[in-house]
């Protein structure tokens, strides 16, 4: 029997023990994980089975043919793309247990406490500081830019446990607990008019050393994990042909045909077939997922989906000329989830430019792509050696 076939017969007996029609859906994503069939190449006991990658998507076929309900992945995808992949690597036994089987049915919301107002960029230059004290930790500071963080349980949290030493190494990687005191959550207002971003003011905040994720001082070695796992879950997706953004445009540009002229015909036809390359692109990066972790090719992805999304945004606009400019809902919502293609074309427009900052500036990206792809020589950095404390703020 195949890995293939093996894990068919799984899904049989998970729908044979809970029928999708009369299991309460909660009581079947519960089900589901402790069958292994969550991430079939995580460990078993972990929502998995030892399983190359790869044959997630055997099980998820053979699910959504049978009904079953999913874990709705848009809604908690900081927790599936970036949390979870972390505590798996970095995590003790007690905290995957603890936290793995919730984030992946959706019981327990994830937000990540990265970004400052002077540390967007350059994350290794957060001031955000954690103090031992016992067995927990005492973390002051302030963090921007934080999706779901007015609707998180837990948050994924880098802060500054050593001043005397140069910013890389003076980092440790922790779980903070949204609901503990001190712990305050204030809505950012964008440019479409709706507060999906936070600042999160931490306050004395209490952390036990045992949510402590990799060792005291490798908070960076450990955010690199998670970034480039974010970078592949914004960038490089699985999206069928002329899915996500281009097929709006497309869709737009049959409907309207008193629209078309030959200039917008060959620039649409242009972003078509690079929206084809980036598709098939994320294709090999998948692939190469399933042999190992992901490396920097995931900045590239990243990258080439903003720069995309923005192009086509702004397409679709003039396109449509005043229908273009026209956006109906400018009240002050607190989404959960962003929707570019069940909006309106002013909408997509406007958000689309946060997709070259939101998950790794454009400019940082490059400059990864330069060192870690390319092998190009890296920029000169002058603080390299400098510690954090003496550096100029």
């Amino acid at each position: 029997m195949t890995g293939a076939d093996r894990l068919r017969e799984l899904v049989a007996e998970l729908l044979a023990a809970h029928d999708p029609a009369t299991t309460p859906r909660l009581e079947f994503l519960r089900a589901r994980f402790d069958a292994g069939l969550a991430w079939v190449h995580f460990p078993a006991g972990l929502g998995g089975l030892d399983a190359p990658r790869s044959l997630q998507a055997v099980v998820d076929a053979e699910l959504a043919a049978a009904g079953a309900p999913d874990n709705d992945p848009r809604r908690i995808g900081i927790g599936l793309g970036m949390a979870a992949p972390t505590i798996l690597r970095f995590g003790s036994e007690e905290n995957k247990r603890r936290f793995l089987r919730p984030l992946w049915t959706g019981e327990e919301v994830w937000c990540q406490l990265f970004s400052e107002p002077g540390a967007g960029s350059d994350l290794a230059a957060l001031g955000t500081r954690a103090v031992r004290d016992g067995d927990d930790w005492v973390v002051t500071g302030q963090k921007v830019w934080t999706s779901s963080a007015h609707t998180a349980r837990w948050a994924i949290l880098v802060a500054r446990t050593d001043p005397d030493v140069p910013k890389h190494q003076g980092m440790t990687y922790f779980v903070c607990d949204m609901t503990a005191p001190g712990v305050e959550v204030r809505p950012l207002r964008q440019i479409t008019g709706e507060a999906e971003f936070n600042e999160v003011f931490l306050t004395e905040v209490c952390i036990p050393d045992a949510h402590r994720l990799g060792e005291v001082g490798e908070g960076w070695k450990v955010a690199q994990t998670t970034l480039m796992n974010e970078r592949v879950a914004i960038g490089g997706s699985a999206v069928p042909r002329e899915g996500g953004m281009v097929g709006v445009v497309a869709s737009a540009w049959r409907d309207r045909p008193e629209l078309r002229t030959p200039e917008l015909h060959d620039r649409l036809l242009r972003l078509w077939v690079e929206a084809e390359s980036v598709r098939l692109a994320g294709v090999r990066l998948r692939q190469q997922l399933a042999a190992g972790q992901p490396g920097p090719e995931g900045s590239a992805m990243k990258l080439a989906f903003a720069e995309l999304s923005q192009k086509l945004a702004g397409l679709e606009v003039e396109f449509l000329g005043e229908d273009g400019l026209r956006y109906d809902d400018w009240t002050m919502r607190r989404p959960e989830i962003v929707d570019f293609t069940g909006r309106e074309a002013g909408y997509r427009y406007l958000r689309a430019k946060g997709n070259s900052i939101e998950g790794g500036t454009s400019e940082i990206l490059r400059n990864i792509i330069a060192e870690r792809v390319l092998g190009l020589p890296a920029e000169p950095r002058v603080d390299k050696d400098v510690a954090w404390k003496d550096l100029p703020r």
